[in-house]
């Protein structure tokens, strides 16, 4: 399993996220918690989020995953026990193809990331202060 640079998941998050005008921040690993309403430090906010939702609690909803396929080929996302938090998994990350791996590896991914908690990108879309 290959791991992804930083720059080719920022990559990613931007092409996935574009025209949503949402706020997002990404984390080491590949997850993201995307704000709806954010208010305050991005990074604080996502941070608290993830700390909550991040680590996997095998056997409850923090188990709980969804693997959605990306179009083009790109790779999939995988969604947890919160609706904002989602994990980027590229398509050599996995060698399993499968839904249960790939489900699998990004959950591990969010654990990690909602772990380690160590904030790699803002991208803050908030209208200017006027």
């Amino acid at each position: 399993m290959a791991a992804v640079d930083t720059e080719t998941l920022i990559d990613a998050w931007r092409r996935l996220l574009t025209g949503s005008g949402k706020s997002w921040v990404l984390f080491e690993h590949g997850t993201c918690v995307v704000l709806e309403e954010p208010e305050g430090p991005l990074d604080e906010r996502a941070t608290e989020i993830l700390r909550e939702f991040g680590p996997v609690h095998v056997g409850g909803p923090a188990g709980d995953f969804r693997v959605l396929e990306l179009k083009n080929d790109v790779g999939w996302l995988v969604t947890g026990h919160h609706p904002d938090v989602v994990t980027f998994v590229a398509l050599d990350e996995s060698e399993d193809p499968s839904h249960l791996a790939v489900g699998m590896h990004g959950r591990s991914k969010r654990d990690q990331d909602g772990r380690e908690l160590h904030v790699i990108h803002v991208e803050d879309a908030r209208p200017p202060a006027s």
